[in-house]
Order: structure tokens, then C-alpha cells, then sequence
């Protein structure tokens, strides 16, 4: 397990891509255990919650009824505000730096707090 007290110096870019993984995990998990079986439909069914444009919709739901702590809305701000020459190809900017800053939050929380994770993903998927 990465200690981010030892890795003060990983980049929010990082933690987002780890937090993509994490969080695809997630979903495919939850959309297993709601019995869709069909690769067609469980393709579609992840859609809803890995698109950039429902990610940046997660997080500002979160963000506007105070679900995040002081220190989760710095990690989604840095990863954010943090520069990157990458173009995203289907969605405008904005879009993509909240879900830059949302997959952030969750490789954060994956490194250091397992069970808020678990709580922000039961809030995402209504569970």
C-alpha cells in the first residue's frame, strides 16, 4: 500500500489515475451485484457513473450539500487547478478537470481512508 506521508510529493494526475480504476471497480461491482448480466447492458449501466460529464454531477452535488470535508475539497481543487496538456476528446474542459478533481478524491480516499470511501460511493450509487 502507498503511504502518502512517505509520497507527500504524488501529483493530483496520480491520484486521479489511480482513482479511475478504483472507482471502475466499484461501479462494476455494484452493477454485478444488481444482477445485470449482459456485457451490452452492464457496458451502458457504467456509463452512467464513469462519464466525465456525471462525475463533475457527483461532485457537485457532494460539494453543494456539504458531504465533502474541508480537507477532500483541497484534493479535488488541486487535481483541478493542476495544468495538463491533455485535450479532452468528449467532453469540454471544465467538465474534465471537476472529473479530474473527482477521480482524485478517490484515489486520495482509496490511499487513505478506505471507509469514507466506501461512504461517498454508497452516496453515488444510492445504496
Amino acid at each position: 500500500m502507498i503511504d502518502l506521508k512517505k509520497n507527500s510529493d504524488i501529483s493530483p494526475l496520480v491520484l486521479a489515475y489511480l482513482g479511475d480504476s478504483v472507482y471502475e471497480i466499484y461501479i462494476r461491482e455494484h452493477l454485478i451485484d444488481k444482477g445485470i448480466r449482459k456485457m451490452k447492458d452492464l457496458q451502458q449501466n457504467a456509463i452512467y457513473y464513469v462519464s466525465a460529464k456525471n462525475q463533475t454531477n457527483f461532485l457537485k452535488l457532494m460539494i453543494d450539500n456539504n458531504i465533502l470535508n474541508e480537507e477532500e475539497i483541497a484534493i479535488v481543487n488541486r487535481a483541478r487547478n493542476h495544468s495538463c496538456n491533455h485535450k479532452p476528446k468528449n467532453t469540454d474542459i471544465v467538465t474534465y478537470k471537476y472529473s479530474t478533481g473527482f477521480e482524485a478524491l478517490i484515489g486520495y480516499l482509496y490511499l487513505t481512508d478506505k471507509d469514507r470511501l466506501e461512504e461517498i460511493i454508497k452516496i453515488i450509487i444510492g445504496g
